[in-house]
């Protein structure tokens, strides 16, 4: 594996114009598909497996059409204090706000809450109309969504609080200027870390090329394949993440070899054949966990980790081949200002006094010999920060493993608590109008009427269907927790009806969740008695369905990943425990970060901080996403700070001398990877969605415990109290497993290629390999 990157590297530096050209070739395909390719899709809300989705194909076959995807708009009128809705003036505003949304373009029907369909709340303060439009969220044109916002400010003139939901309405939310600042704060981190523009903007500049990539070609595919802008959406958030992060560990390695004498096509054939191995398998761990989410059973959350395992595919391709081709070009820029004063200076000297083969760093230089050189640089010389860490962790391996893992466990303690569900309007801030109509609702008609139960009744094998059905709606109103039960609503034939059942409490509560599961669990005693059956479905109860289907597939899912992982570290480090380990580690921090969130969002412990505003369950989502992205993530880090670990041992080092060598060459750069992955998914918290924000904290803490607590503590005090077995592996399964020679220990024995000499010196050839 070393050797074949070292060479692509190489030839890539060589033959930089037809590497670039190629990209380009491929970015310009990419991008004419898109613009020539249909409308992507929507969102499918497609659950095969559950209840509710059963039942909701059962309503689309038996009523033909009652399941459109029409959007709709929900607007609440609330009388002044004192006067009834039903009051003269109250009832003139609310028939004529009626009458001009029924006139807008796009709107099938508009329904007066006059007309005795229960659109009036008992105390006659509330009413609220719906209105239905004739196309989708999506295709709701600006002006019938003028028409309905100068609808509702005449009735506001009129003296009436109103205020409107729906899949029509738009809140108008300011967004966040935390994405761009994110990008920005990773420039800048950048910029300190290398101490050149140019080895920041390569790897910025590389990730948007990959993202270009990989955004263009799903956008070409959408319409073919069913790929919705959800797909588009995390393929460009981890293409962006991973993109970045595998350019770093080239250039950074790039600039190491430099420094070791290297001349710059040497340095790039070394930086992509080692840590280009690293990348490669970093890069298939974060595949593996994309792709796993197929395991799941949900078709677009297959779509959405095969999408963005795409994106790291592409990101991989990008680090291996675009970035030491743009190497060739900027050879001396990507350095330190320091680094390019100091070759400047010695360039001449170099020439005039060596010849070839003199002077440079021979192929076969070990990292133990850079570091022992290195090291050997006077006493004013200052010990690098990693380094005095790494020391400090081996001299006290147990208090530093005690804490990292009681301070992890404690963390986690809370998601232990985890509740799944799928925040609504209740979860927006209380600036938006649809958090605003969602309280005046559930003030004017109770807590669980934006979230009633939809009940369908197949009465095909009763004897009398109709009677079938009054018996089922009087054990629904029977039910304790039931609030109201509608008159039923019959197909054609009338053999199957369609109930709502309105709950007592809130979508989201707890106590909801255990009422449909009531309902459920008392069917088989009302088929007995009426000869029917029948399904709960409605966006409530698909929630929790679609809640306790992904919290069961949370197990699997975890057990899929990491065994393939596992097998996938064993192959690359040639040893048992350190997969192990870096299993363990990885558990920790999403477990903590899982805590974090639920502490935070849930329990609301720390709510004003984060701008949260409404506590509930999480996101039905989030723990897979999380788990799925922070796997990749994490492994990203493990195999970029160990992998310099096994190289420094395979080269000659003892175990704990390794350790100090990772942390020396690796620590910094994992460090400044971290960061800038934080700052990137703390960007979302300033959006004004919650869940917007959810994502982003839960992703921002996961990585800050996993690349500082777990990889930069955890993993040294494991090492530590391993030793030499850490890198233990049996005989037999040594023989068994293919070497891949991720570490290089071919270009130790002696690279496959010319011997490097200093820059500008004799024999520096750019023409050949």
């Amino acid at each position: 594996m070393a050797t074949f990157l070292y060479r692509l590297g190489r030839f890539a530096f060589r033959r930089r114009l037809p590497v670039a050209l190629l990209w380009a070739a491929v970015l310009g395909a990419a991008f004419l598909g898109a613009t020539s390719a249909g409308e992507p899709p929507d969102d499918s809300s497609s659950m095969p497996g559950i209840e509710a989705q059963h039942a909701y194909d059962l309503i689309d076959e038996r009523f033909p059409g009652a399941a459109a995807d029409g959007a709709d708009a929900r607007v609440v009128f609330v009388a002044p204090e004192g006067e009834k809705i039903t009051g003269g003036t109250g009832r003139a505003a609310v028939d004529a706000f009626v009458a001009d949304v029924a006139r807008a373009p796009q709107v099938a029907a508009a329904a007066n809450p006059f007309d005795g369909q229960g659109g009036v709340s008992d105390d006659g303060t509330t009413a609220y109309a719906t209105v239905t439009y004739e196309v989708a969220e999506d295709d709701v044109g600006d002006a019938a969504r003028t028409a309905l916002d100068d609808a509702v400010a005449q009735a506001r003139e009129a003296g009436l609080t109103v205020e409107a939901g729906g899949s029509a309405v738009e809140s108008g939310e300011a967004a966040g200027i935390g994405e761009v600042l994110g990008i920005a704060v990773a420039a800048v981190v950048l910029l300190v870390t290398f101490g050149s523009l140019a080895a920041a903007g390569l790897p910025l500049l590389t990730a948007v090329a990959g993202i270009g990539v990989s955004m263009c070609s799903i956008m070409a595919l959408g319409s073919a394949l069913g790929l919705s802008s959800t797909v588009g959406e995390l393929a460009m958030m981890l293409g962006i993440a991973v993109g970045i992060d595998y350019s770093l560990f080239v250039v950074s390695r790039y600039r190491e070899e430099r420094a070791a004498g290297h001349e710059p096509r040497e340095a790039a054939g070394r930086a992509t054949g080692t840590a280009g191995s690293a990348v490669v398998f970093a890069g298939l761990t974060v595949v593996i966990a994309l792709a796993g989410l197929s395991v799941i059973g949900v078709p677009m959350l297959t779509k959405m980790g095969l999408g963005a395992a795409g994106a790291v595919l592409v990101g991989v391709l990008v680090a291996l081949t675009l970035v030491p081709a743009l190497l060739g070009w900027w050879p001396d820029a990507v350095l330190a200002r320091r680094e390019r004063k100091r070759k400047r200076r010695g360039s001449g000297a170099a020439a005039a006094g060596t010849g070839p083969g003199g002077g440079g760093v021979a192929a076969g230089t070990s990292p133990a010999d850079r570091t022992d050189s290195a090291d050997r640089t006077g006493p004013s010389a200052r010990t690098p920060l990693g380094v005095r860490w790494a020391r400090f962790v081996l001299r006290r391996p147990v208090p530093v493993l005690l804490a990292t893992v009681a301070g992890l466990g404690l963390l986690a303690v809370p998601a232990a608590d985890l509740r799944l569900g799928m925040p609504g309007d209740e979860a927006k801030p209380t600036s938006t109008t649809e958090r605003r109509a969602y309280d005046a609702l559930a003030a004017g008609f109770g807590p669980g009427f934006n979230g009633p139960l939809t009940v369908v009744v197949d009465a095909r094998g009763a004897a009398e269907p109709r009677d079938a059905v009054a018996g089922v709606a009087a054990a629904l109103d029977a039910t304790e927790g039931v609030a109201s039960v509608s008159p039923p609503r019959y197909d054609e034939p009338g053999e199957t009806a369609v109930l709502s059942a309105t709950p007592a409490t809130a979508p989201t509560s707890q106590r909801t969740k255990d009422l449909v599961h009531d309902i459920r669990g008392q069917r088989a005693a009302t088929e007995a008695a009426t000869g029917a059956t029948y399904e709960v479905t409605g966006a409530t109860a698909l929630n929790i369905d679609v809640g306790q289907k992904l919290q069961d597939a949370l197990v699997p899912y975890l057990a899929t990943i990491i065994g393939l992982a596992f097998l996938l570290l064993l192959l690359v480090f040639r040893s048992v425990l350190v997969p192990l380990k870096a299993a363990l580690g990885f558990l920790l921090s999403v477990l903590a970060a899982l805590g974090a969130v639920v502490t935070v969002f849930q329990q609301g412990h720390l709510a004003g901080l984060f701008g949260v505003e409404q506590t509930g369950p999480i996101m039905s989502m989030m723990p897979i996403f999380l788990v799925g992205i922070v796997f990749g993530l994490a492994m990203d880090y493990q195999v970029f700070l160990v992998s310099r670990m096994r190289e420094a041992y395979v080269h000659g080092e003892d175990a704990r001398a390794a350790v100090v060598s990772g942390f020396r060459h690796s620590a910094r750069v994992v460090a400044v990877a971290a960061v800038i992955m934080m700052a990137v998914f703390a960007g979302f918290m300033t959006g004004g969605e919650q869940v917007i924000r959810m994502i982003g904290f839960g992703l921002a803490v996961a990585v800050l415990f996993d690349a500082v607590v777990v990889r930069m503590a955890f993993v040294p005090a494991v090492l530590a109290l391993l030793g030499k077995r850490a890198w233990w592996l049996p005989g037999w399964l040594d023989r068994l497993l293919p070497r891949v020679d991720v570490e290089g220990e071919a270009l130790g024995r002696g690279t496959p290629g010319p011997r490097p000499v200093p820059d500008g010196g004799p024999g520096h050839d750019l023409t050949r390999v």
